[in-house]
């Protein structure tokens, strides 16, 4: 382990009390009929259905700390109540990160609730999600027990769809208490295009180019002037310097500063950009549709920003607008989420599209198995 990694030793006593005390409170919830919510930061409390205000709140913060990291192993692993900037910043001691750049949504983000919502940035497309780099997990299941996971080396495959699979779970399988994590060295050259284009010409470029050896890192597209693209290249410098100069040369723009460019995809990961933080109305709640990259430009009811080469659409649309964005997305080879609530009114229910069929049954077979009794975020997918 790096002697500056700030962490707790795997044998602390006052950690292993509080798994104690979270396990008797797990059997105690059991036997008392009484549902439990999970809870970190608290800074992504908005996604999902929510949840029975009699839920009996777990604050994961209290068993926090970085158990162990080894740079050249390109592996970390954590405690869920371990501050996410302070597991980024041991990695970028290291000149390392995590490639699909997790949102913290706000101050205070943890380690476990990155993992349970499974939300991903700007490179998602590119490098994959959370679940990509999930090597191994520990937790507690609906009925107190310890359950250990995958490991913490890249080659470990016993367990290893298990680990996967608490990725975007919400915490409905269990009480995620460790986590290892795959993370990469950061890469030579990096470099942010801002290429002025309409949706129809960016999305047939994006297309273009992601079937081409081009260094393609992260995409987003806004309606802005007539629509400005921003590309971000990452990779080796050599070939982010050619893509650069081929890419400006095909479509025009301009390359922007490192300092903006941060600044700008920090904004898109953060969802601090005007966009997201303008509503047209209190009644409008923010809808995030998943499709196919190659789908074309969808006629959207309302303010839209583009992420993800196409894959990912974000639209300010009231509730009423949940049936046509759900078919629009079906159409285009996805689905649509009601990402946040209208301000007016946000406990609204009906958030994901639900499962249907053997997929249906399969989630509800695995949720069963890992809590029997219903104990953890009752109701957060809905049914």
């Amino acid at each position: 382990m790096a002697d500056d990694t700030p962490s707790l030793p795997p044998s602390d006593g006052a950690a292993d009390d509080v798994l104690r005390a979270w396990a008797a409170r797990i059997r105690a919830a059991v036997a008392d009929r009484r549902p439990l919510r999970l809870r970190g930061g608290g800074t992504k409390a908005f996604y999902g259905e929510p949840i029975a205000p009699e839920a009996e709140v777990v604050d994961t913060r209290a068993y926090a700390g970085i158990l162990s990291h080894e740079p050249t192993e390109l592996v970390i692993t954590a405690r869920c109540g371990t501050p996410l900037s302070e597991l980024e910043a041991a990695l970028a001691r290291h000149a390392q990160y995590l490639p699909f750049e997790p949102p913290h949504l706000g101050a205070g983000a943890t380690v476990g609730g990155m993992v349970a919502a499974g939300l991903a940035g700007p490179a998602r497309a590119a490098v994959g999600g959370v679940r990509d780099y999930v090597l191994g997990a520990r937790l507690l299941n609906g009925r107190g027990e310890d359950l250990v996971f995958g490991g913490q080396v890249m080659k470990n495959v016993a367990g290893y769809d298990v680990s996967r699979a608490l990725a975007g779970s919400l915490g409905t399988l269990g009480l995620i208490t460790e986590v290892s994590l795959k993370v990469l060295p950061r890469p030579a050259g990096e470099a942010t295009l801002q290429l002025p284009l309409r949706a129809d010409a960016a999305l047939q470029h994006l297309a273009r180019w992601r079937a081409q050896p081009l260094p393609l890192n992260a995409s987003r597209w806004q309606d802005d002037a007539g629509g400005t693209l921003l590309l971000r290249l990452r990779g080796a410098a050599a070939a982010v310097e050619t893509a650069c100069h081929r890419l400006l040369a095909e479509v025009g723009g301009e390359r922007l500063d490192p300092a903006t460019a941060q600044r700008e995809w920090a904004a898109t990961r953060e969802q601090t950009l005007p966009f997201f933080a303008t509503p047209p109305s209190p009644a409008h709640g923010l809808w995030r549709l998943s499709v196919a990259p190659t789908a074309p430009v969808l006629a959207l009811p309302g303010p839209t920003l583009v992420e993800w080469f196409g894959a990912q659409r974000w639209v300010w649309a009231p509730l009423d607008a949940a049936d046509t964005l759900r078919a629009m997305a079906s159409q285009a080879g996805g689905h649509a989420t009601l990402f946040r609530a209208p301000a007016a009114t946000p406990q609204a229910r009906g958030r994901f599209t639900p499962p249907e069929g053997p997929l249906r049954t399969l989630q509800q077979r695995v949720r069963t198995a890992f809590d029997p009794h219903g104990v953890f975020q009752p109701g957060v997918w809905g049914f």
